[in-house]
C-alpha cells in the first residue's frame, strides 16, 4: 500500500489553499487530516481573522458541495436539517432538505445559536445522518462540518455543551498575521478575495478513496499504548476537572494516520501524535477552577502531558506494514 497519492493531493490542496489563505500552512494542513480522518473542524479566533474565508475556499478546492448557515438565536432546528411540508397537491408529506444536506457544512458563529438548535447537528456529526419525525435520511459522503466561534465574545451566546465539543476532531485558532504577512494580504487580497482563482483539485468520490488509503495506514501496538497513555493522562491530572473520551483517543489513531499518510508514510510514529495532539485534546478537556485562577490553559496541561509520557523508542515493528 503507498500514501503517495494522498501526500500529493494534500500538498496540491495546501498550495491552492493558500491562493487565498496566507501564512497558515499547519493550520491548512490539520484541517485537511482532520477531513481525512472523517472529522469535523471547530475554527475559534477573533472576528476577521479569515475563518469562513478559510472553509470557503478549501471546500472549493475539495470540489466538494458546501452550504453556510449563519447561526443565530432564532433559528429553528428545522432550518438545518430539513423538515417535512404537507402537498395539497398529492395529500401527502414530503421532506424537504436542509442546509445539512451537503459534504462541507460551514456553521457560521455557532454558539450563537439556541442549545436546541445545535443539538440538531449532534446526529449528523456522529452518525453521518439526519432523523426527522423517525424517518432517517444519510447525509452526503463526504460530511464535514466546520463551525466558527468568536471564543472572547459572551453576550447573546450559548457555550457549546461538552458532548457537541466532543464531536469536533480538532479546534484551531487562525491568529494574527505578521506585519509582513498583514502587508502581503493587502496586496493579494485588499480590494477583494478572488474565489474564482481557486482550482478544484479532487471531488467527493475521490476524497473518499483517499479516506480509504488512509484507514490502510500501519499503527503499532506501541503507538496505540502511547496514545492511551496520553489520554489516560488527562484524566488524572490534578488541574483538569476531567480528561478526554475514547472518542479522543480514537481521533488522535485516525489523525494520526492521516498526518503519516499526508506527509507520505505508511506507518504512524509518537512524533505525529504529538503533532496533531495540541489540535485535538485541549477543546475536550475541562480545568479547574483553581486551575483558571492560577492562569493555566489547556495547552499548558497538554504539553506538560506530552513532557511527562516516556516516547516509545523507534524499534522494527513500529514501521511494519501489513
Amino acid at each position: 500500500m503507498t500514501t503517495a497519492n494522498v501526500a500529493r493531493c494534500a500538498e496540491s490542496l495546501i498550495r491552492e489553499t493558500e491562493k487565498i489563505i496566507i501564512g497558515r500552512d499547519e493550520q491548512i494542513r490539520l484541517m485537511l487530516m482532520a477531513i481525512l480522518a472523517e472529522g469535523h473542524v471547530l475554527l475559534e479566533d477573533l472576528p476577521g481573522s479569515g475563518k469562513t474565508t478559510l472553509a470557503k475556499t478549501l471546500s472549493l478546492a475539495l470540489g466538494c458541495d458546501y452550504s453556510r448557515i449563519q447561526f443565530t438565536p432564532d433559528l429553528l432546528p428545522s432550518d438545518v436539517v430539513g423538515m417535512k411540508i404537507y402537498n395539497q397537491k398529492t395529500g401527502e408529506f414530503q421532506y424537504l432538505e436542509g442546509p445539512v444536506k451537503t459534504h462541507i457544512l460551514l456553521a457560521d458563529e455557532i454558539n450563537r445559536a439556541i442549545p436546541r438548535t445545535q443539538a440538531a447537528l449532534l446526529e449528523a456529526m456522529e452518525e453521518k445522518q439526519v432523523t426527522i419525525e423517525g424517518e432517517t435520511s444519510p447525509l452526503p459522503a463526504p460530511f464535514v462540518v466546520m463551525a466558527t466561534q468568536n471564543p472572547v465574545e459572551g453576550e447573546s451566546t450559548f457555550p457549546l455543551p461538552v458532548a457537541q465539543m466532543d464531536r469536533f476532531f480538532v479546534r484551531l485558532s487562525l491568529g494574527y498575521l505578521s506585519a509582513q504577512e498583514e502587508v502581503d494580504m493587502l496586496s493579494r487580497l485588499g480590494d477583494g478575495i478572488p474565489f474564482e482563482k481557486v482550482e478544484k483539485i479532487t471531488s467527493p468520490e475521490e476524497i473518499r478513496q483517499l479516506q480509504k488509503e488512509v484507514q490502510e495506514v500501519f499503527v503499532s501496538d506501541d503507538v496505540k499504548e502511547y496514545i492511551v497513555a496520553l489520554t489516560q493522562a488527562t484524566r488524572t491530572h490534578k488541574l483538569l476537572r476531567f480528561g478526554v473520551s475514547p472518542r479522543a483517543a480514537r481521533s488522535l489513531f485516525k489523525g494520526g494516520k492521516a498526518y503519516a499518510a499526508m506527509a507520505g508514510r505508511d506507518f504512524v510514529t509518537p512524533d505525529d501524535i504529538q503533532k496533531i495532539a495540541f489540535a485535538v485534546l485541549t477543546h475536550r478537556i475541562s480545568l479547574q477552577s483553581e486551575a483558571l485562577f492560577s492562569g493555566h490553559t489547556p495547552e499548558q496541561v497538554i504539553a506538560d502531558i506530552l513532557a511527562e509520557i516516556p516516547v516509545p523508542p523507534a524499534k522494527e515493528d513500529m514501521f511494519h506494514v501489513r
